[in-house]
């Protein structure tokens, strides 16, 4: 470094040119020197050392005493933690005893730094000062925690940088509320580093913040140090800023496609392909770490409010068969076996979904040693809950993401490993291609209601873009894939080739309402022979359409394309003709006798019959309950069943020589099927009024989590049609998040309205319900327009 004008004092100007000179021959070039190139943590040591000489030779130019003159200058921040990347700021701080006034020996210190342009956060404090700021301003506690001493009284440095470890030690519990708020407020500003396109270096979610909070988490010893795996992803994403700003000649933290393979270069990797997955896996680490230290330390945390909630010793509440609730995370259940149960790894993570709990890392620990991988085909529950998971909103993101992390996730889809991670090559994705599949989801899961399969729509939105990153048609490579994993799923050859079409489809209406002349008959033609006439399949593709646009990137999925692609869609459907209807389930021989005996006796009765599903390999239970035909038997019959902790799969209810008959396909939520003798005794006291369905459902709906926050809204849809040979019935459609006591809430705001039900189906697909009722009614708009309001009324 060359000298000042005073000789022996070097000049800020020369702390620039210097710094220059480290970082490759003037800014913003991107090859750098052609001399030796330094690597990046050398780099960041030699900014380090360069910094610090200049600053301890002009702070005793400047005034700054040393030992015992009551004044120190310290480092903060990236200096103080002499991981100095290029074009940071300086942060220091001028400490004294308040002897004497420092407005010169100040000015003296910080001009020539502002002069030459380098960026400074500075203060002037006493030490009491500053321990005042820190004990109501959580950036500069946390900050203080790296002060390290540059010049001056070394004694004043080491005061407040004790006392101010101290301080954080006995007051971080109190300030946590405020560290959650605000580590989730940068968050949502700062997106993730794992699966941003552009990913935020420094403050976006899992990167260089949330590896400060790490830190002083574990000075204030709530935590243990960070694992080998975090220490490397900080290596990473340091090596990666410092090699960002460098190429940059200025400061940058959010690193851009076109910067990667330069960058990925110099770190050994490849390309920018390589960088980005490796900064992938960086960021999940220390995104999980943090969320599992700011959770385990909220839960040891003696009771008081956290943000806003008072925090009482942690429960155990049941959610599934051999999963609970314990405290504020999905937890196994005491007597629970993982290698003895194929379904627990998905009752887990649907109940984690469904409630927006996260699931506890010894769950995760003991499913990832002893969880088996489900035997294909699945078995239908097994299925079911995963379809619930898929539909469960947002809580789907983290459960895949700590289900990925484990390696459980790949255990239930193979193929998932192509695309984790994966960055796009299309420029308007703001996602890796996995995240992109997950917040597919997320979205269909709000439009499950718009079509007749939800289950369907849930799964295709997961796998339409699995075939990408093997260098081949994804759409294509994506529907053989498909068709591999919905066999193993166990879904029925139909409903294979329907998930396997919509992949291979999915971007079939887009591309053509954007393309091409919807007016134009030939191409409506078109789109209806390539979907072989399937209005199903068509309306699956009109919500996954939306929810892949509104995953991709802002302002993908526009007013205008929405218009295009509806009018679309409402073009074919009618050059198809519209698809099937629902249609009454006849009864049986066993349930025709059972209605005759209830018409002699007069009596309710209920019939329990559990059989082997050949396509499932498991055991559901159909039960028939019958009673005289009287108003609300079908209300009545569904509450007791909710009531009992049974999800109902199918139903229906005919009338058979005056007898209402109700058949229904359920299977437990926990253990055994209940008591016959008991649903007979429930059936009678809800036919007669005197057990409270709705007041007891209730209750049990707020145990177990009640309506999702971000829930679909429901919908109805109406069909004329002569059901069952009723010259004039109709039939109305629910489609609807499901709930526990939803099939009673509807059916009884369907009987309140005086609707005589002539037939219902329920069909339950993961969390969402699709329920028909046929009746006869008055057809007049303003008769159709009150059920509806009843029926959205009862399904919320």
């Amino acid at each position: 470094m060359t000298t000042g004008e005073r000789g022996t004092s070097p000049t800020a100007a020369d702390l620039v040119l210097a710094r220059d000179r480290l970082l490759g021959a003037g800014t913003g070039t991107r090859s750098g020197a052609s001399g030796h190139r330094l690597g990046p943590a050398a780099l960041r040591e030699a900014l380090a050392d360069l910094h610090e000489f200049w600053l301890t030779a002009h702070a005793a130019a400047a005034g700054v005493g040393g030992r015992g003159g009551g004044v120190a200058l310290l480092a903060v921040g990236g200096l103080g933690r002499r991981e100095l990347v290029p074009f940071a700021d300086l942060d220091l701080v001028l400490v004294h005893e308040g002897r004497a006034p420092l407005d010169a020996v100040a000015e003296r210190l910080w001009y020539p730094l502002w002069n030459s342009g380098v960026g400074l956060d500075h203060s002037v404090r006493t030490v009491g000062e500053a321990l005042d700021v820190a004990a109501h301003d959580l950036r500069t506690a946390m900050g203080l925690l790296d002060a390290r001493h540059l010049a001056g009284d070394a004694e004043v440095t080491a005061r407040l940088a004790t006392a101010a470890r101290d301080q954080w030690r006995g007051g971080v519990r109190k300030r946590l509320g405020e560290l959650i708020e605000s580590v989730r407020g940068r968050w949502s500003r700062a997106g993730e580093v794992a699966h941003w396109v552009e990913p935020d270096l420094k403050h976006g979610r899992g990167g260089l913040r949330d590896l400060a909070v790490l830190d002083a988490l574990a000075l204030a010893q709530l935590v243990d140090r960070p694992s080998g795996e975090v220490v490397q992803a900080h290596t990473l994403l340091l090596d990666t800023r410092t090699e960002l700003r460098r190429i940059a000649g200025r400061p940058r933290d959010v690193l851009q496609p076109q910067d990667g393979d330069e960058i990925a270069a110099v770190l050994g990797l490849g390309d920018r392909f390589a960088l980005a997955r490796a900064l992938s896996g960086a960021g999940r680490a220390v995104a999980y770490a943090l969320d599992v230290a700011l959770r385990s330390t909220a839960a040891a945390t003696p009771t008081r409010k956290v943000l806003g909630v008072l925090r009482r010793t942690p429960d155990r509440r049941p959610l599934d068969e051999g999963v609970v609730l314990h405290g504020n995370e999905v937890a196994l259940a005491r007597d629970a076996d993982p290698a003895k149960d194929p379904g627990l790894l998905l009752r887990v993570a649907a109940a984690a979904g469904r409630t927006g709990h996260p699931i506890a890392p010894g769950a995760l620990s003991r499913l990832g040693e002893s969880a088996p991988e489900p035997r294909a085909p699945w078995p239908a529950e097994v299925r079911q809950d995963l379809v619930a998971l898929l539909g469960a909103g947002e809580g789907l993101t983290d459960v895949v993401e700590a289900l990925d992390r484990t390696g459980l996730w790949a255990r239930l889809f193979p193929e998932w490993g192509a695309v984790r991670d994966l960055p796009p090559r299309d420029a308007a994705h703001l996602w890796t291609v996995d995240r992109h599949l997950v917040r597919t989801t997320v979205n269909a899961a709000r439009l499950v209601t718009s079509v007749s399969r939800p289950d369907l729509l849930l799964i295709g939105a997961l796998l339409h873009d699995i075939g990408k990153g093997r260098d081949q048609d994804h759409s294509v490579v994506g529907a053989a894939l498909a068709t591999q994993v919905c066999q193993r799923l166990g879904l029925s050859k139909q409903d294979v080739a329907v998930v396997s079409a919509v992949v291979r489809h999915h971007l079939l209406l887009p591309h053509t309402a954007t393309r091409r002349d919807v007016e134009d008959e030939t191409t409506v033609h078109r789109v209806v022979r390539t979907l072989g006439g399937d209005p199903v399949l068509l309306e699956l593709l009109h919500a996954l359409a939306e929810a892949d646009s509104l995953a991709t990137g802002p302002g993908v999925w526009t007013d205008w394309k929405a218009r295009l692609v509806t009018d679309l869609v409402t073009r074919c459907r009618t050059a198809m003709a519209g698809g099937p209807l629902p249609e009454p389930v006849p009864l049986d021989d066993t349930q025709r006798a059972l209605a005759t005996s209830v018409k002699t006796s007069g009596r309710p009765d209920v019939h329990l019959h559990s059989a082997a599903q050949a396509d499932a390999g498991t055991t559901s239970s159909t039960i028939t309950l019958a009673t005289l035909d009287l108003p609300g038997v079908l209300s009545r019959a569904a509450g007791v069943l909710a009531l009992n902790s049974l999800e109902v799969h199918a139903a229906t209810v005919a009338i058979h020589t005056g007898v209402a008959v109700g058949v229904f396909q359920v299977t437990p939520r926990f253990g055994a099927m209940p008591d016959p003798a008991l649903l007979r005794e429930q059936f009678t006291r809800a036919l007669s009024g005197s057990l409270p369905l709705a007041e007891k459902l209730a209750a049990k709906e707020r145990d177990y989590g009640g309506r999702a926050a971000d829930a679909p809204e429901p919908r109805v849809l109406w069909f004329d049609h002569e059901a069952g040979g009723s010259p004039g019935a109709v039939v109305l459609e629910l489609r609807a998040a499901d709930r526990i006591g939803l099939l009673h809430s509807v059916a009884d705001a369907l009987e309140k309205a005086h609707v005589d039900i002539l037939w219902a189906r329920a069909t339950t697909m993961g969390g969402s319900a699709v329920d028909s009722f046929s009746f006869r009614a008055d057809n007049t708009p303003a008769r159709r327009r009150a059920l509806e309001t009843a029926v959205l009324h009862a399904a919320r």
